[in-house]
């Protein structure tokens, strides 16, 4: 009997940050014991070291890239198969700050090309929860110099250069690469990005571990990577639409909608060449795919799912009113 491709599930990769809370665990339900605490569950990863593994379906056990070497532009599609190669393109994660993360910014894929590190890091961020008061800082707040920047960042006076905006649930920030960026403590949110791991970090709040040790900055790596302009708006504008897709991000490197449901959704995705990922932020639902009634692959608040390209037909059967992310690259 042959097997076929189906909506793939995977075991998070978790990750203990000096800045991490207990979110993931309370409000999404991922168990990360015996870490201390987590600061982020990796979803969907093709990461070199730090790759996803299925836990579902006669798939279970295998890796992310292994399944794409195999299965190719089944998979992911033929077209970001030639682009890509055994690399799974797009990272998913949730992150839960309990402390202000490090300001930091991501070179785009001309300098990282330049510099021999894969991929640039262009990303989103889509608000789950968020503390009364909380914030996070995004890009300047007016334009800036070079000069003017590093004698900021000398003085530990960086701040006062940066653009700071409270968040609430369902906020969506998209930072393209080059945006300085960092987030402030009572927010998880689910993270969208390019597959990469490189971060240049500016400044880490003179933060020290438990060894009296700071850790390491990339004053001179970040300065080529920066974008000094300052923008007239931050935030993405969006407007909910009941079971239909309405759009959030569309960049060269992924596209997100989000889809709120209190009905079942067909999605026909035949003229689009390229895997999709939901990743559910309320609720809960079932995916049948293809009209297969008797393979149901459910999807829970604070799960992600792998639809492969050669799938054509989803449809989404919410058990309660239910919001996911759908993702894509275009």
């Amino acid at each position: 009997m042959e097997h076929k491709l189906y909506p793939l599930k995977f075991r998070p990769v978790l990750k203990d940050k000096i800045w991490g809370g207990d979110k993931i665990k309370k409000v999404l339900g991922i168990d990360y014991s015996p870490l201390p605490n987590c600061g982020e569950a990796w979803m969907i990863s093709g990461v070199e070291d730090n790759p996803s593994v299925v836990s579902n379906g006669f798939l279970e056990g295998n890796e992310l890239n292994e399944l794409v070497e195999i299965y190719m532009g089944e998979l992911v599609g033929d077209d970001l198969f030639n682009r890509f190669g055994l690399e799974f393109p797009i990272l998913i994660k949730f992150i839960d700050a309990a402390d202000y993360l490090s300001i930091q910014v991501h070179p785009d894929d001309e300098l990282a090309a330049k510099r021999g590190i894969g991929n640039g890091k262009s990303e989103m961020w889509y608000i789950l929860s968020a503390d009364k008061d909380a914030e996070l800082i995004s890009g300047f707040k007016k334009d800036t110099t070079k000069e003017e920047y590093l004698e900021h960042l000398e003085n530990k006076k960086l701040t006062r250069l940066l653009n700071f905006e409270k968040v609430k649930a369902g906020d969506v920030f998209y930072m393209p690469a080059g945006r300085v960026h960092a987030l402030g403590p009572g927010i998880l949110l689910a993270e969208i990005q390019q597959t990469s791991d490189t971060t240049y970090r500016i400044y880490d709040w003179e933060r020290v571990d438990d060894k009296g040790q700071s850790r390491e900055l990339h004053t001179e790596e970040a300065l080529e990577a920066i974008d000094f302009k300052a923008y007239d708006d931050y935030k993405s504008n969006y407007k909910e639409i009941k079971n239909a897709s309405s759009n959030l991000v569309t960049s060269p490197f992924f596209t997100t909608n989000i889809i709120v449901l209190d009905k079942a959704l067909a999605k026909d995705y035949t003229e689009l060449d390229s895997f999709v990922i939901y990743i559910c932020v309320e609720g809960n639902l079932t995916l049948v795919h293809d009209g297969e009634e008797e393979k149901q692959v459910s999807l829970s608040k604070g799960e992600a799912v792998l639809v492969p390209a050669v799938i054509d037909r989803i449809d989404l059967i919410p058990s309660e009113t239910s919001k996911i992310l759908e993702v894509f690259i275009n």
